[in-house]
Formats: structure tokens, sequence, C-alpha cells
């Protein structure tokens, strides 16, 4: 258990130092690829190294999967035909999707 702990802990701080780099970077790409709000974001590009850290250190996965439909899954793994194309029908799909917000 000690060890698949580490991993989330790992997991996390990656995903929060590239969470930060790309708000910092291009604030509006960074939303939509994040899936987050805007509140959000600012709270996140505003966090000291010391607060990631800890954040990271949480049990549980910061990040998760922007989509329960299993056919975007699918698209993203599967389709053999044109790959970029499944990639931006992909992207459209979850554009369409809701800014998941943590009040």
């Amino acid at each position: 258990m000690t060890a698949m702990m580490e991993e989330i802990r790992d997991s996390n701080l990656r995903y929060l130092m590239l969470a930060q780099q790309m708000i910092r970077s291009d604030i509006a790409t960074a939303i939509f690829r994040l899936g987050i709000g805007k509140e959000i974001a600012g709270l996140i590009a505003g966090l000291s190294n010391a607060q990631i850290v800890k954040l990271a250190s949480s049990n549980t996965m910061l990040a998760r999967f922007r989509f329960e439909d299993s056919a975007i899954l699918d698209m993203l793994t599967s389709y053999n035909k044109d790959h970029s194309l499944a990639k931006s029908h992909a992207a459209i799909l979850m554009a369409g999707l809701p800014v998941e917000e943590i009040n």
C-alpha cells in the first residue's frame, strides 16, 4: 500500500506542476485542456512550491478522467482509420462537457 501511495503522490506532484506551467503559459488553453474553471486555474497558478508538495501528498488522485462516455475513450484508443480525425472528434465532444468546479 505504501508503494501505491507514493505513486499517487508522485502523479499528483507531476500533474500539479504541469497544470501550473500550462496555466502560467496560456490560461485559456490550460482551462480547456485541464477541464477546470477560471477560479481553480487562478488558485493553481498561485500555489507556492510548498503548497504544491502538501497538496500532492493527498491520498486521493487529483487528476481524473474528463469523460464518462466510453465512445470518447474508444475514439482515443481504438480508432484505426484516421487517428488525428478521431482525436479531433474526441476533443470536440469533450469541449461540450461541463467544466468541473470544486466548491
